[in-house]
């Protein structure tokens, strides 16, 4: 009876079709290849809280799918997340711990604190070993102080008082670790991350557009949304943009008629009985 007995389904990611990839690919399937993303996000702490800031342009391979997206992420009233890889994944999963963070908050009448965000976090992401494409920059303030933390897809940390993340990564941190010291003010770490963010937006091809930055302080928050626009448009024609027929090629038109059902109304059904 005990050999018999079916044990339940464990959770998390399915790894079942692994071998199955594996055998076709050997055999000469040509497997899909990741797709490169762009992002530049940042992250600093100053004298009295953390400043984070991304940039705006959002890619879909070689194309530019949205000049003005939104990488800053709102987790808690005191912690933001910066989001890089998937955007998909990185809303997916930001929203799904800051309604975790709110239930927590219900229960026990207390501010979030950002160490419990970055455990929800890492663990989320170390279930799915490293398939839920989430980089993430978490920064907050709590009764413990200003914090700032890394978050990489297959769940590891890093606990930094700077920190940059995303294919932009590198010229940000080249300014970072060029300029930072200890005691900024708030001017000054408003102004260190929009030029770690223009960097990004300069030298990374998948990085661009505008600056958002979200400032953190004690009992304050403030999203600054276009905080900068390093990249302004030179020129829009006054008349606007008009494209004469026949420029793309038609391929197969199907016309669908739609017969409309008579309304009934119950007057009208008593009637006929």
């Amino acid at each position: 009876m005990a050999g018999s007995m079916e044990l339940p389904a464990k959770g998390g990611f399915s790894f079942d079709l692994c071998r199955r990839n594996a055998m076709l690919e050997k055999n000469g399937l040509k497997m899909p290849g990741f797709r490169k993303t762009g992002t530049t996000i940042v992250g600093l702490v100053f004298q009295d809280g953390v400043v984070l800031g991304a940039d705006t342009r959002a890619t879909e391979g070689p194309i530019v799918a949205d000049k003005n997206c939104e990488k800053i992420h709102f987790m808690a009233p005191n912690i933001y997340c910066c989001g890089a890889g998937t955007a998909a994944d990185t809303e997916a999963v930001t929203d799904m711990v800051s309604s975790q963070l709110q239930l927590h908050r219900y229960a026990t009448s207390r501010e979030s604190r950002v160490v419990t965000a970055l455990t929800l976090l890492k663990t989320h992401l170390f279930n799915y070993q490293g398939h839920v494409s989430a980089a993430l920059v978490l920064g907050g303030v709590d009764v413990t102080g200003p914090h700032l933390h890394t978050v990489y897809p297959h769940g590891s940390t890093d606990t930094l008082p700077f920190a940059t993340m995303g294919s932009g990564s590198l010229a940000a941190m080249s300014v970072f670790e060029s300029r930072y010291k200890e005691g900024l003010t708030r001017e000054e770490g408003i102004q260190l991350v929009a030029d770690a963010i223009c960097a990004g937006i300069f030298n990374d091809l998948g990085s661009g557009s505008n600056v958002d930055v979200c400032v953190i302080t004690k009992g304050k928050t403030e999203y600054l949304r276009t905080h900068q626009e390093p990249n302004p448009r030179t020129y829009a024609s006054s008349k606007g943009f008009s494209f004469a027929k026949g420029h793309t090629e038609v391929l197969s038109t199907k016309i669908t008629q739609l017969k409309l059902k008579p309304e009934v109304t119950e007057g009208d059904a008593m009637e006929e009985e």
